[in-house]
């Protein structure tokens, strides 16, 4: 079996999305590669748990191995794309990096003005020198400014990692026989505070979604009208993870639009026979 049939038969196991475009950028490892076993996958997943706050006090560890509560990284008055990887993944943990990549740079918001981004590592041998390493490749790729200083790449000892999974409801396995982890695909969005809004999938992430979610967790403080009206349009689905059209309110909206319409065309027209009527006097 070749390592691109293993991506793809694990991706479909997993739950995630195809290959993102971007996926070669991090392959994995050639030779011969075996899926997790099914009872390592059962215990691998994501179990949405809105509106949950992520533990503040946590102690993790920056890209220069300072010892910090995880709410250093929160309560700047943005929202938060929250990613649970590890630096070693062979596979999974660098494509779900590359989407991320990918759906920031479609999107006009900037790192560090309208949000931030906080990756953590689940494996809590790495080291914050991995960590560093594997920030200076991401940044390179991103190439935007504000990154550096507000796309952190974290580490942390064991107990930390564990109250912060389970608080996001993330779940991961240790596979002894491939000496890699079992794992879910997906990123995070979280409040300022550090609450948990929104959940998406997959190794593929649409710009629409990721943009809403980050005006929505906000609380409507980054954003444009037009986002603000698509949120009137559009509900966050967690079922399936992604926003789905609100119909009633569209149709609002389209019968308010023609209200309005009409009721311009009325006022020119009215005004247009009124000077008609001035000239011809």
């Amino acid at each position: 079996m070749t390592h691109w049939a293993v991506i793809a038969l694990s991706a479909a196991l997993l739950g995630v999305s195809p290959l993102s475009r971007a996926s070669t950028r991090s392959m994995p490892m050639e030779g011969k590669v075996e899926p997790p076993p099914p009872e390592l996958l059962k215990r691998a997943g994501f179990e949405q748990k809105l509106g949950a706050q992520l533990p503040m006090d946590a102690l993790v560890r920056d890209e220069e191995g300072r010892t910090v509560p995880l709410g250093t990284f929160f309560n700047n008055g943005r929202p938060v794309v929250f990613l649970l990887v590890y630096y070693e993944c062979p596979m999974l943990c660098n494509l779900i990096l590359n989407g991320t990549v990918d759906v920031l740079k479609e999107i006009p918001f900037a790192p560090g003005k309208e949000y931030d981004v906080v990756t953590l590592s689940f494996n809590h041998r790495e080291t914050h020198v991995l960590a560093a390493r594997k920030k200076a490749t991401y940044m390179k790729e991103f190439n935007r400014e504000g990154a550096q200083e507000n796309w952190h790449f974290l580490t942390a000892d064991e107990p930390a990692i564990a109250q912060i999974a389970a608080a996001a409801g993330f779940e991961f396995a240790w596979d002894e026989k491939a000496q890699e982890y079992a794992h879910a695909s997906g990123i995070m969005i979280a409040s300022p505070e550090g609450k948990l809004s929104h959940y998406f999938y997959g190794v593929l992430y649409t710009p629409r979604d990721v943009r809403l979610a980050l005006v929505e967790a906000s609380a409507g403080k980054i954003g444009s009208p037009v986002d603000q009206l698509m949120l009137y349009c559009y509900h966050y689905n967690p079922t399936m993870g992604s926003y789905t059209a609100a119909v009633m309110n569209i149709v609002r909206a389209g019968c308010f639009a023609t209200i309005a319409a009409l009721g311009l065309f009325l006022t020119v027209s009215w005004r247009r026979e009124r000077r008609a009527h001035t000239t011809a006097a």
